[in-house]
Parts: C-alpha cells; sequence; structure tokens
C-alpha cells in the first residue's frame, strides 16, 4: 500500500502535532469526540483501515477479531502494555501489534514517587481537610505522617520503570531498594541501571515483608494477575504502603480494598485499577488512600512522543519495513 491512500483509524483523540502527522501522511481518520469506541465500532474499523492506532482504552476481545472481511494489517497501540489486545486472536486474524516502550519510563517513575510522598504524608488528605475549611491552623500533632527518607522500598518488576524509581528513591531519600523479578532485566544503556546497592531478592514473599513501601512495575500477564491478593497483601507489615503504576489487574482490588478497611496496611497509592475506568466505590471513601485516574505518562511531552513513536511503526509498516516495537 502507498502511504497516501493508506486508511489509518485513530481511535482516541492524540496530541495535535501527532494528529498533524497522521493526517499529513495517510488518509486519516481522527475520532473527534473523544469516546472510547465500542466492541462493535472497533469491529468496524477492523473492515475500514489498513492500520489502526489504538490505546489502553480499546478493548480488542477475541470475538471483534471474528469479524468478516478484515482490512486492517497493523494495531499501533499508544503504550507499552498490551493486556488490552487478544493477541493470539489478532495474530490469527493476520495483524501485527506494536506497542511504544521506552517513552514512558521517566513521567511513570515520578507518579510512582508521587504516589508514595502523597500517601506516606498525606497530602491528598490535607488538601482535602483545607478546601473544607476545617484547617484551624498548624498544631504539633497534628496530620502526622512517615518520612521515605531510610525506608525500605520493594520494587516488584524491575525494568526500565522500575529501576527508575529505585534511582530517584535511593538518590532523592535514601532508601534502601528491594527488588523482585522473574528474570534478569535487560539493561542495554548503564544509565538505565538501578542502584548499585539494590538488593534482589528470592520470592515475592521476602520482598513483602520487608518492605515499609511496595511499588508495582510488572507487566499484566496471565501470571501477574491478581499478584497481589488476599494472602499476598496479608504478607505486609501494617505499617506499609502499597503503590502501583503498573496494571490494575495485578491487583485484586477487592481484596485491597478489605485489606484497607481492616487497616491490614496503612495506605495504598493508585493510578491504574481493575476495572478501569470504574473504581472501587469504597476506595473514593478512604482518606489513607491516593487515586488517581491514570496519569502516568501524562505529560505533554511523553503523550506526544508515544504518538510519535506509534506512527514510527505505522511509517515503517506502511513502506514495507521491519516494524521496531513488534508485539505479535
Amino acid at each position: 500500500m502507498s502511504a497516501p491512500s493508506a486508511r489509518v483509524v485513530v481511535t482516541r483523540k492524540m496530541p495535535a502535532p501527532v494528529e498533524g502527522a497522521v493526517a499529513a501522511r495517510y488518509d486519516a481518520l481522527l475520532n473527534r469526540t473523544d469516546v472510547a469506541l465500542t466492541s462493535e465500532q472497533l469491529a468496524q474499523v477492523l473492515q475500514q483501515a489498513d492500520v489502526v492506532v489504538t490505546t489502553v482504552t480499546d478493548k480488542w476481545h477475541p470475538g471483534i477479531f471474528d469479524t468478516t472481511s478484515i482490512r486492517t494489517k497493523l494495531l499501533a497501540n499508544v503504550g507499552v502494555g498490551v493486556n488490552h489486545i487478544a493477541l493470539e486472536a489478532a495474530r490469527r486474524a493476520g495483524i501485527t501489534v506494536t506497542n511504544t516502550p521506552d517513552v514512558v519510563t521517566d513521567d511513570t517513575a515520578d507518579i510512582a514517587i508521587a504516589l508514595m510522598l502523597m500517601t506516606m504524608r498525606r497530602l491528598g488528605e490535607g488538601e482535602r481537610h483545607l478546601r473544607s475549611g476545617a484547617w484551624g491552623g498548624l498544631r504539633p500533632t497534628f496530620m502526622l505522617g512517615r518520612t521515605l527518607r531510610g525506608k525500605t522500598l520493594g520494587i516488584v518488576g524491575y525494568g526500565r520503570i522500575g529501576r527508575a524509581v529505585a534511582r530517584i528513591a535511593h538518590d532523592a531519600f535514601g532508601m534502601h531498594i528491594l527488588w523482585q523479578a522473574p528474570r534478569d532485566p535487560r539493561i542495554d544503556d548503564p544509565a538505565t541501571a538501578g542502584p548499585a546497592s539494590a538488593e534482589r531478592v528470592a520470592t515475592l514473599e521476602e520482598l513483602l515483608q520487608r518492605s515499609d513501601v511496595v511499588s508495582l512495575h510488572c507487566p499484566a500477564t496471565p501470571e501477574t494477575r491478581h499478584l497481589m491478593n488476599a494472602r499476598t497483601i496479608g504478607l505486609m507489615p501494617p505499617h506499609a504502603y502499597l503503590v502501583n503504576t503498573a496494571r490494575g489487574d495485578v491487583v485484586d482490588e477487592a481484596a485491597l480494598t478489605a485489606a484497607l478497611k481492616e487497616r491490614q496496611i496503612a495506605g495504598a497509592g493508585l493510578d491504574v485499577y481493575e476495572f478501569e475506568p470504574s473504581v472501587t466505590a469504597e476506595l473514593k471513601d478512604m482518606e489513607h488512600v491516593v487515586l488517581l485516574p491514570h496519569l502516568g505518562s501524562a505529560t505533554i511531552e511523553t503523550r506526544t512522543n508515544m504518538g510519535m513513536r506509534a506512527l514510527a511503526n505505522v511509517d515503517a509498516f506502511v513502506s514495507g519495513q521491519p516494524v521496531p516495537d513488534r508485539v505479535v
């Protein structure tokens, strides 16, 4: 297919530079309403587009790929995680899937650190208290939190984002780093390595028992679904905090809610949710929980870079070159 004639559908609104570049190069159909497409609409898109630029809000379940007369040959995902795409079904349908690795690292790491600060220092709770008009001035024992400095941070998953969190936590706050992952991380640049003093532990159970803060950075796979459940959350000390900027279904949200209600752990900071965009109602009422609306990569710079990275995969695919970020 030639670039000008290739029909590219972009399923959600993207930063203006990304949409402009897509429109300049291809026969582009953009989602001006920025409303998530239904399963029926996604199935229709597969019949109309050569390439679909997609996001985590599109739920590509296996049945969608049963559509007859599929025209689409590439799903270019804007994001690293692809657990919202039935990859095997896409492969059987002859569709290549790509993602956008590496470009989200720093901003997602920043959000993880921010969630640690917000939960441990009770910043969200404090702001709500002030805005409500209840604050009566400084009191020596009012709204005391805990410092990050010198605490032990357990990192589950030690890819680029996990290691970036480890560097910030160690260098800025002097935290002792524990990490656990099923395999050694791929470090192709010394600048992306974790602190030299970071300690690898053999099991998740050991990490949870020894950590003051647990930060999740593992991919969403069948093996990691509900990795944090009633049993594993129960291994955390009562003073510990859980932070999740990975994927929502890594945490059993019902089990976490129950543990927080019973004060089995001190608090949680969440940027992702098991049934996103739905959030367990009880979590919203808990003062010791910080909830963010999936802001991990939400800076102008990173979201633009993500879109451009997806577009680079589109360009390579349309020109007959190997795609740089192929998943299947």
